[in-house]
């Protein structure tokens, strides 16, 4: 794709910017905490959407969508999990007034306490609170148990859909978690979730106060992981699942996961966050 093809491109979502930025910050000052309304749902970012940028640009987009909350990877220079590198991603996080709220996702492919603690030291390094697990076996979650206890970060595991080979749905997740401390929970990630032939409300529901964090995208078939869509051009039940959220007192954070056109994902970033606080100005949780 040419230079100009894609700055007509970003130019041709000016107006999507401008609702998106019409409405308030996601930043904690300006979240509404009327107990009369409920919680507000707190609108954040995967940083694996700008996967294909590095970070000042991150930053510049996350100033763009006036965000202040980020789930940030080991991709690009986004979060290294070298400590002098991560030290400098953090001190360019807090320059410019973005919270790292969780990490991930993050894999486990040893069931060893090295590569455990290291990936554990790594977040207590940024203050985080919430590790989002990729791939962690059912038998090594007793083993990982030991460092959710004594680093105090819980441990959220996420759901890959039909393709995944242990956590098709978080209802897997929830079989294998029962007995382990409250700390190990899930993230939802709601195409996967609904790909798997789960109703991504009832498992709000059911999943309850283990749900750690949430990753939002959009499909037109939830049969087709090929049919992701900026969020609110397809079929997901955004509103219903934000109610959910609300009912259930979520108080994490929902992180809009767009996977589609790395090359270019602003103009159905910019779209999916003018939806979303949209809903969420409709239902006055904002």
């Amino acid at each position: 794709m040419s230079k100009v093809h894609t700055r007509r491109s970003f130019l041709g979502s000016g107006a999507m910017a401008l609702a998106a930025c019409a409405l308030p910050i996601d930043s904690p000052a300006q979240r509404n905490t009327d107990a009369s309304s409920g919680p507000a749902v707190r609108l954040g970012l995967c940083s694996y959407t700008f996967r294909n940028f590095q970070r000042s640009q991150l930053i510049a987009f996350m100033k763009q969508l006036r965000l202040t909350d980020l789930n940030a990877k080991d991709v690009k220079d986004h979060l290294p999990m070298v400590p002098a590198l991560e030290s400098a991603a953090l001190s360019d996080y807090a320059a410019a007034g973005i919270q790292v709220h969780a990490a991930g996702a993050i894999y486990f492919p040893k069931d060893e306490d090295a590569d455990i603690r290291g990936k554990f030291e790594y977040c207590k390094r940024a203050g985080i609170k919430v590790i989002v697990a990729g791939d962690p076996t059912v038998q090594s979650l007793s083993h990982i148990e030991k460092f959710v206890r004594e680093y105090d970060i819980r441990l959220a595991i996420h759901n890959h859909g039909p393709e995944d080979t242990i956590w098709h749905s978080p209802l897997d997740v929830m079989k294998a978690i029962g007995g382990l401390d409250p700390r190990i929970g899930c993230c939802i990630d709601v195409g996967h979730c609904a790909r798997a032939g789960t109703n991504v409300v009832e498992a709000i529901h059911k999943v309850g106060s283990r749900l750690f964090n949430v990753h939002m995208k959009d499909l037109t078939d939830f049969s087709s992981k090929e049919s992701q869509v900026a969020v609110g051009e397809g079929i997901m039940p955004v509103r219903e699942i934000f109610a959910a959220l609300i009912e259930t007192k979520y108080k994490g954070f929902v992180d809009l996961e767009y996977e589609i056109r790395p090359e270019e994902p602003m103009p159905g970033v910019i779209a999916s966050f003018a939806y979303m606080r949209g809903v969420l100005a409709g239902m006055n949780r904002v």
